[in-house]
């Protein structure tokens, strides 16, 4: 019987792990990921023009009052989460779904705010304008409730 309950604890482990692992993508999948990873990773290194390289120039992001249109005015908005020294929040995504003709996808993921709290989370579409450019033409985001269960 305690061989049983070991056995059935080491899968309950090898389960419980497996459930928080990084999702495992393959292909354009990975590129698109990695594309997304990239564009975060502006965010952290505080590097506005390297985030505005990742906007198309179609960009609309919502989630304000009003959705941003174009890369511009994307570009303009946005600037002000570049300007303190530490970044006001972080993304990674953790879904990434990508069109057969593998020239448009969409990623998803947690939004975590300088403490590591999981404030929200986004949404976006990438659309393949040259070989090897993705750039973002849809962004949007959710805040994440912070409720009591009942």
């Amino acid at each position: 019987m305690k061989w049983a309950n070991l056995a059935l604890a080491n899968v309950l482990m090898v389960m419980a792990a497996a459930s928080v692992a990084a999702p495992a993508f393959t292909g354009v999948q990975e590129q698109v990921a990695n594309v997304e990873r990239a564009f975060a990773a502006t965010m952290k290194a505080r590097d506005h023009a390297a985030f505005v390289a990742f906007l198309s120039d179609e960009a609309v992001f919502s989630g304000g009052t009003q959705p941003l249109r174009g890369k511009k005015a994307v570009a303009d908005e946005w600037k002000k989460f570049f300007a303190k020294p530490d970044a006001p929040f972080s993304w990674e995504p953790d879904e990434v779904e990508v069109l057969a003709s593998g020239t448009l996808a969409k990623t998803s993921g947690p939004v975590h705010g300088p403490d590591g709290k999981l404030i929200a989370r986004f949404s976006s579409v990438w659309r393949l304008e040259a070989p090897n450019t993705w750039r973002i033409v849809f962004d949007g985001g959710v805040e994440v409730c912070d409720c009591k269960k009942p």
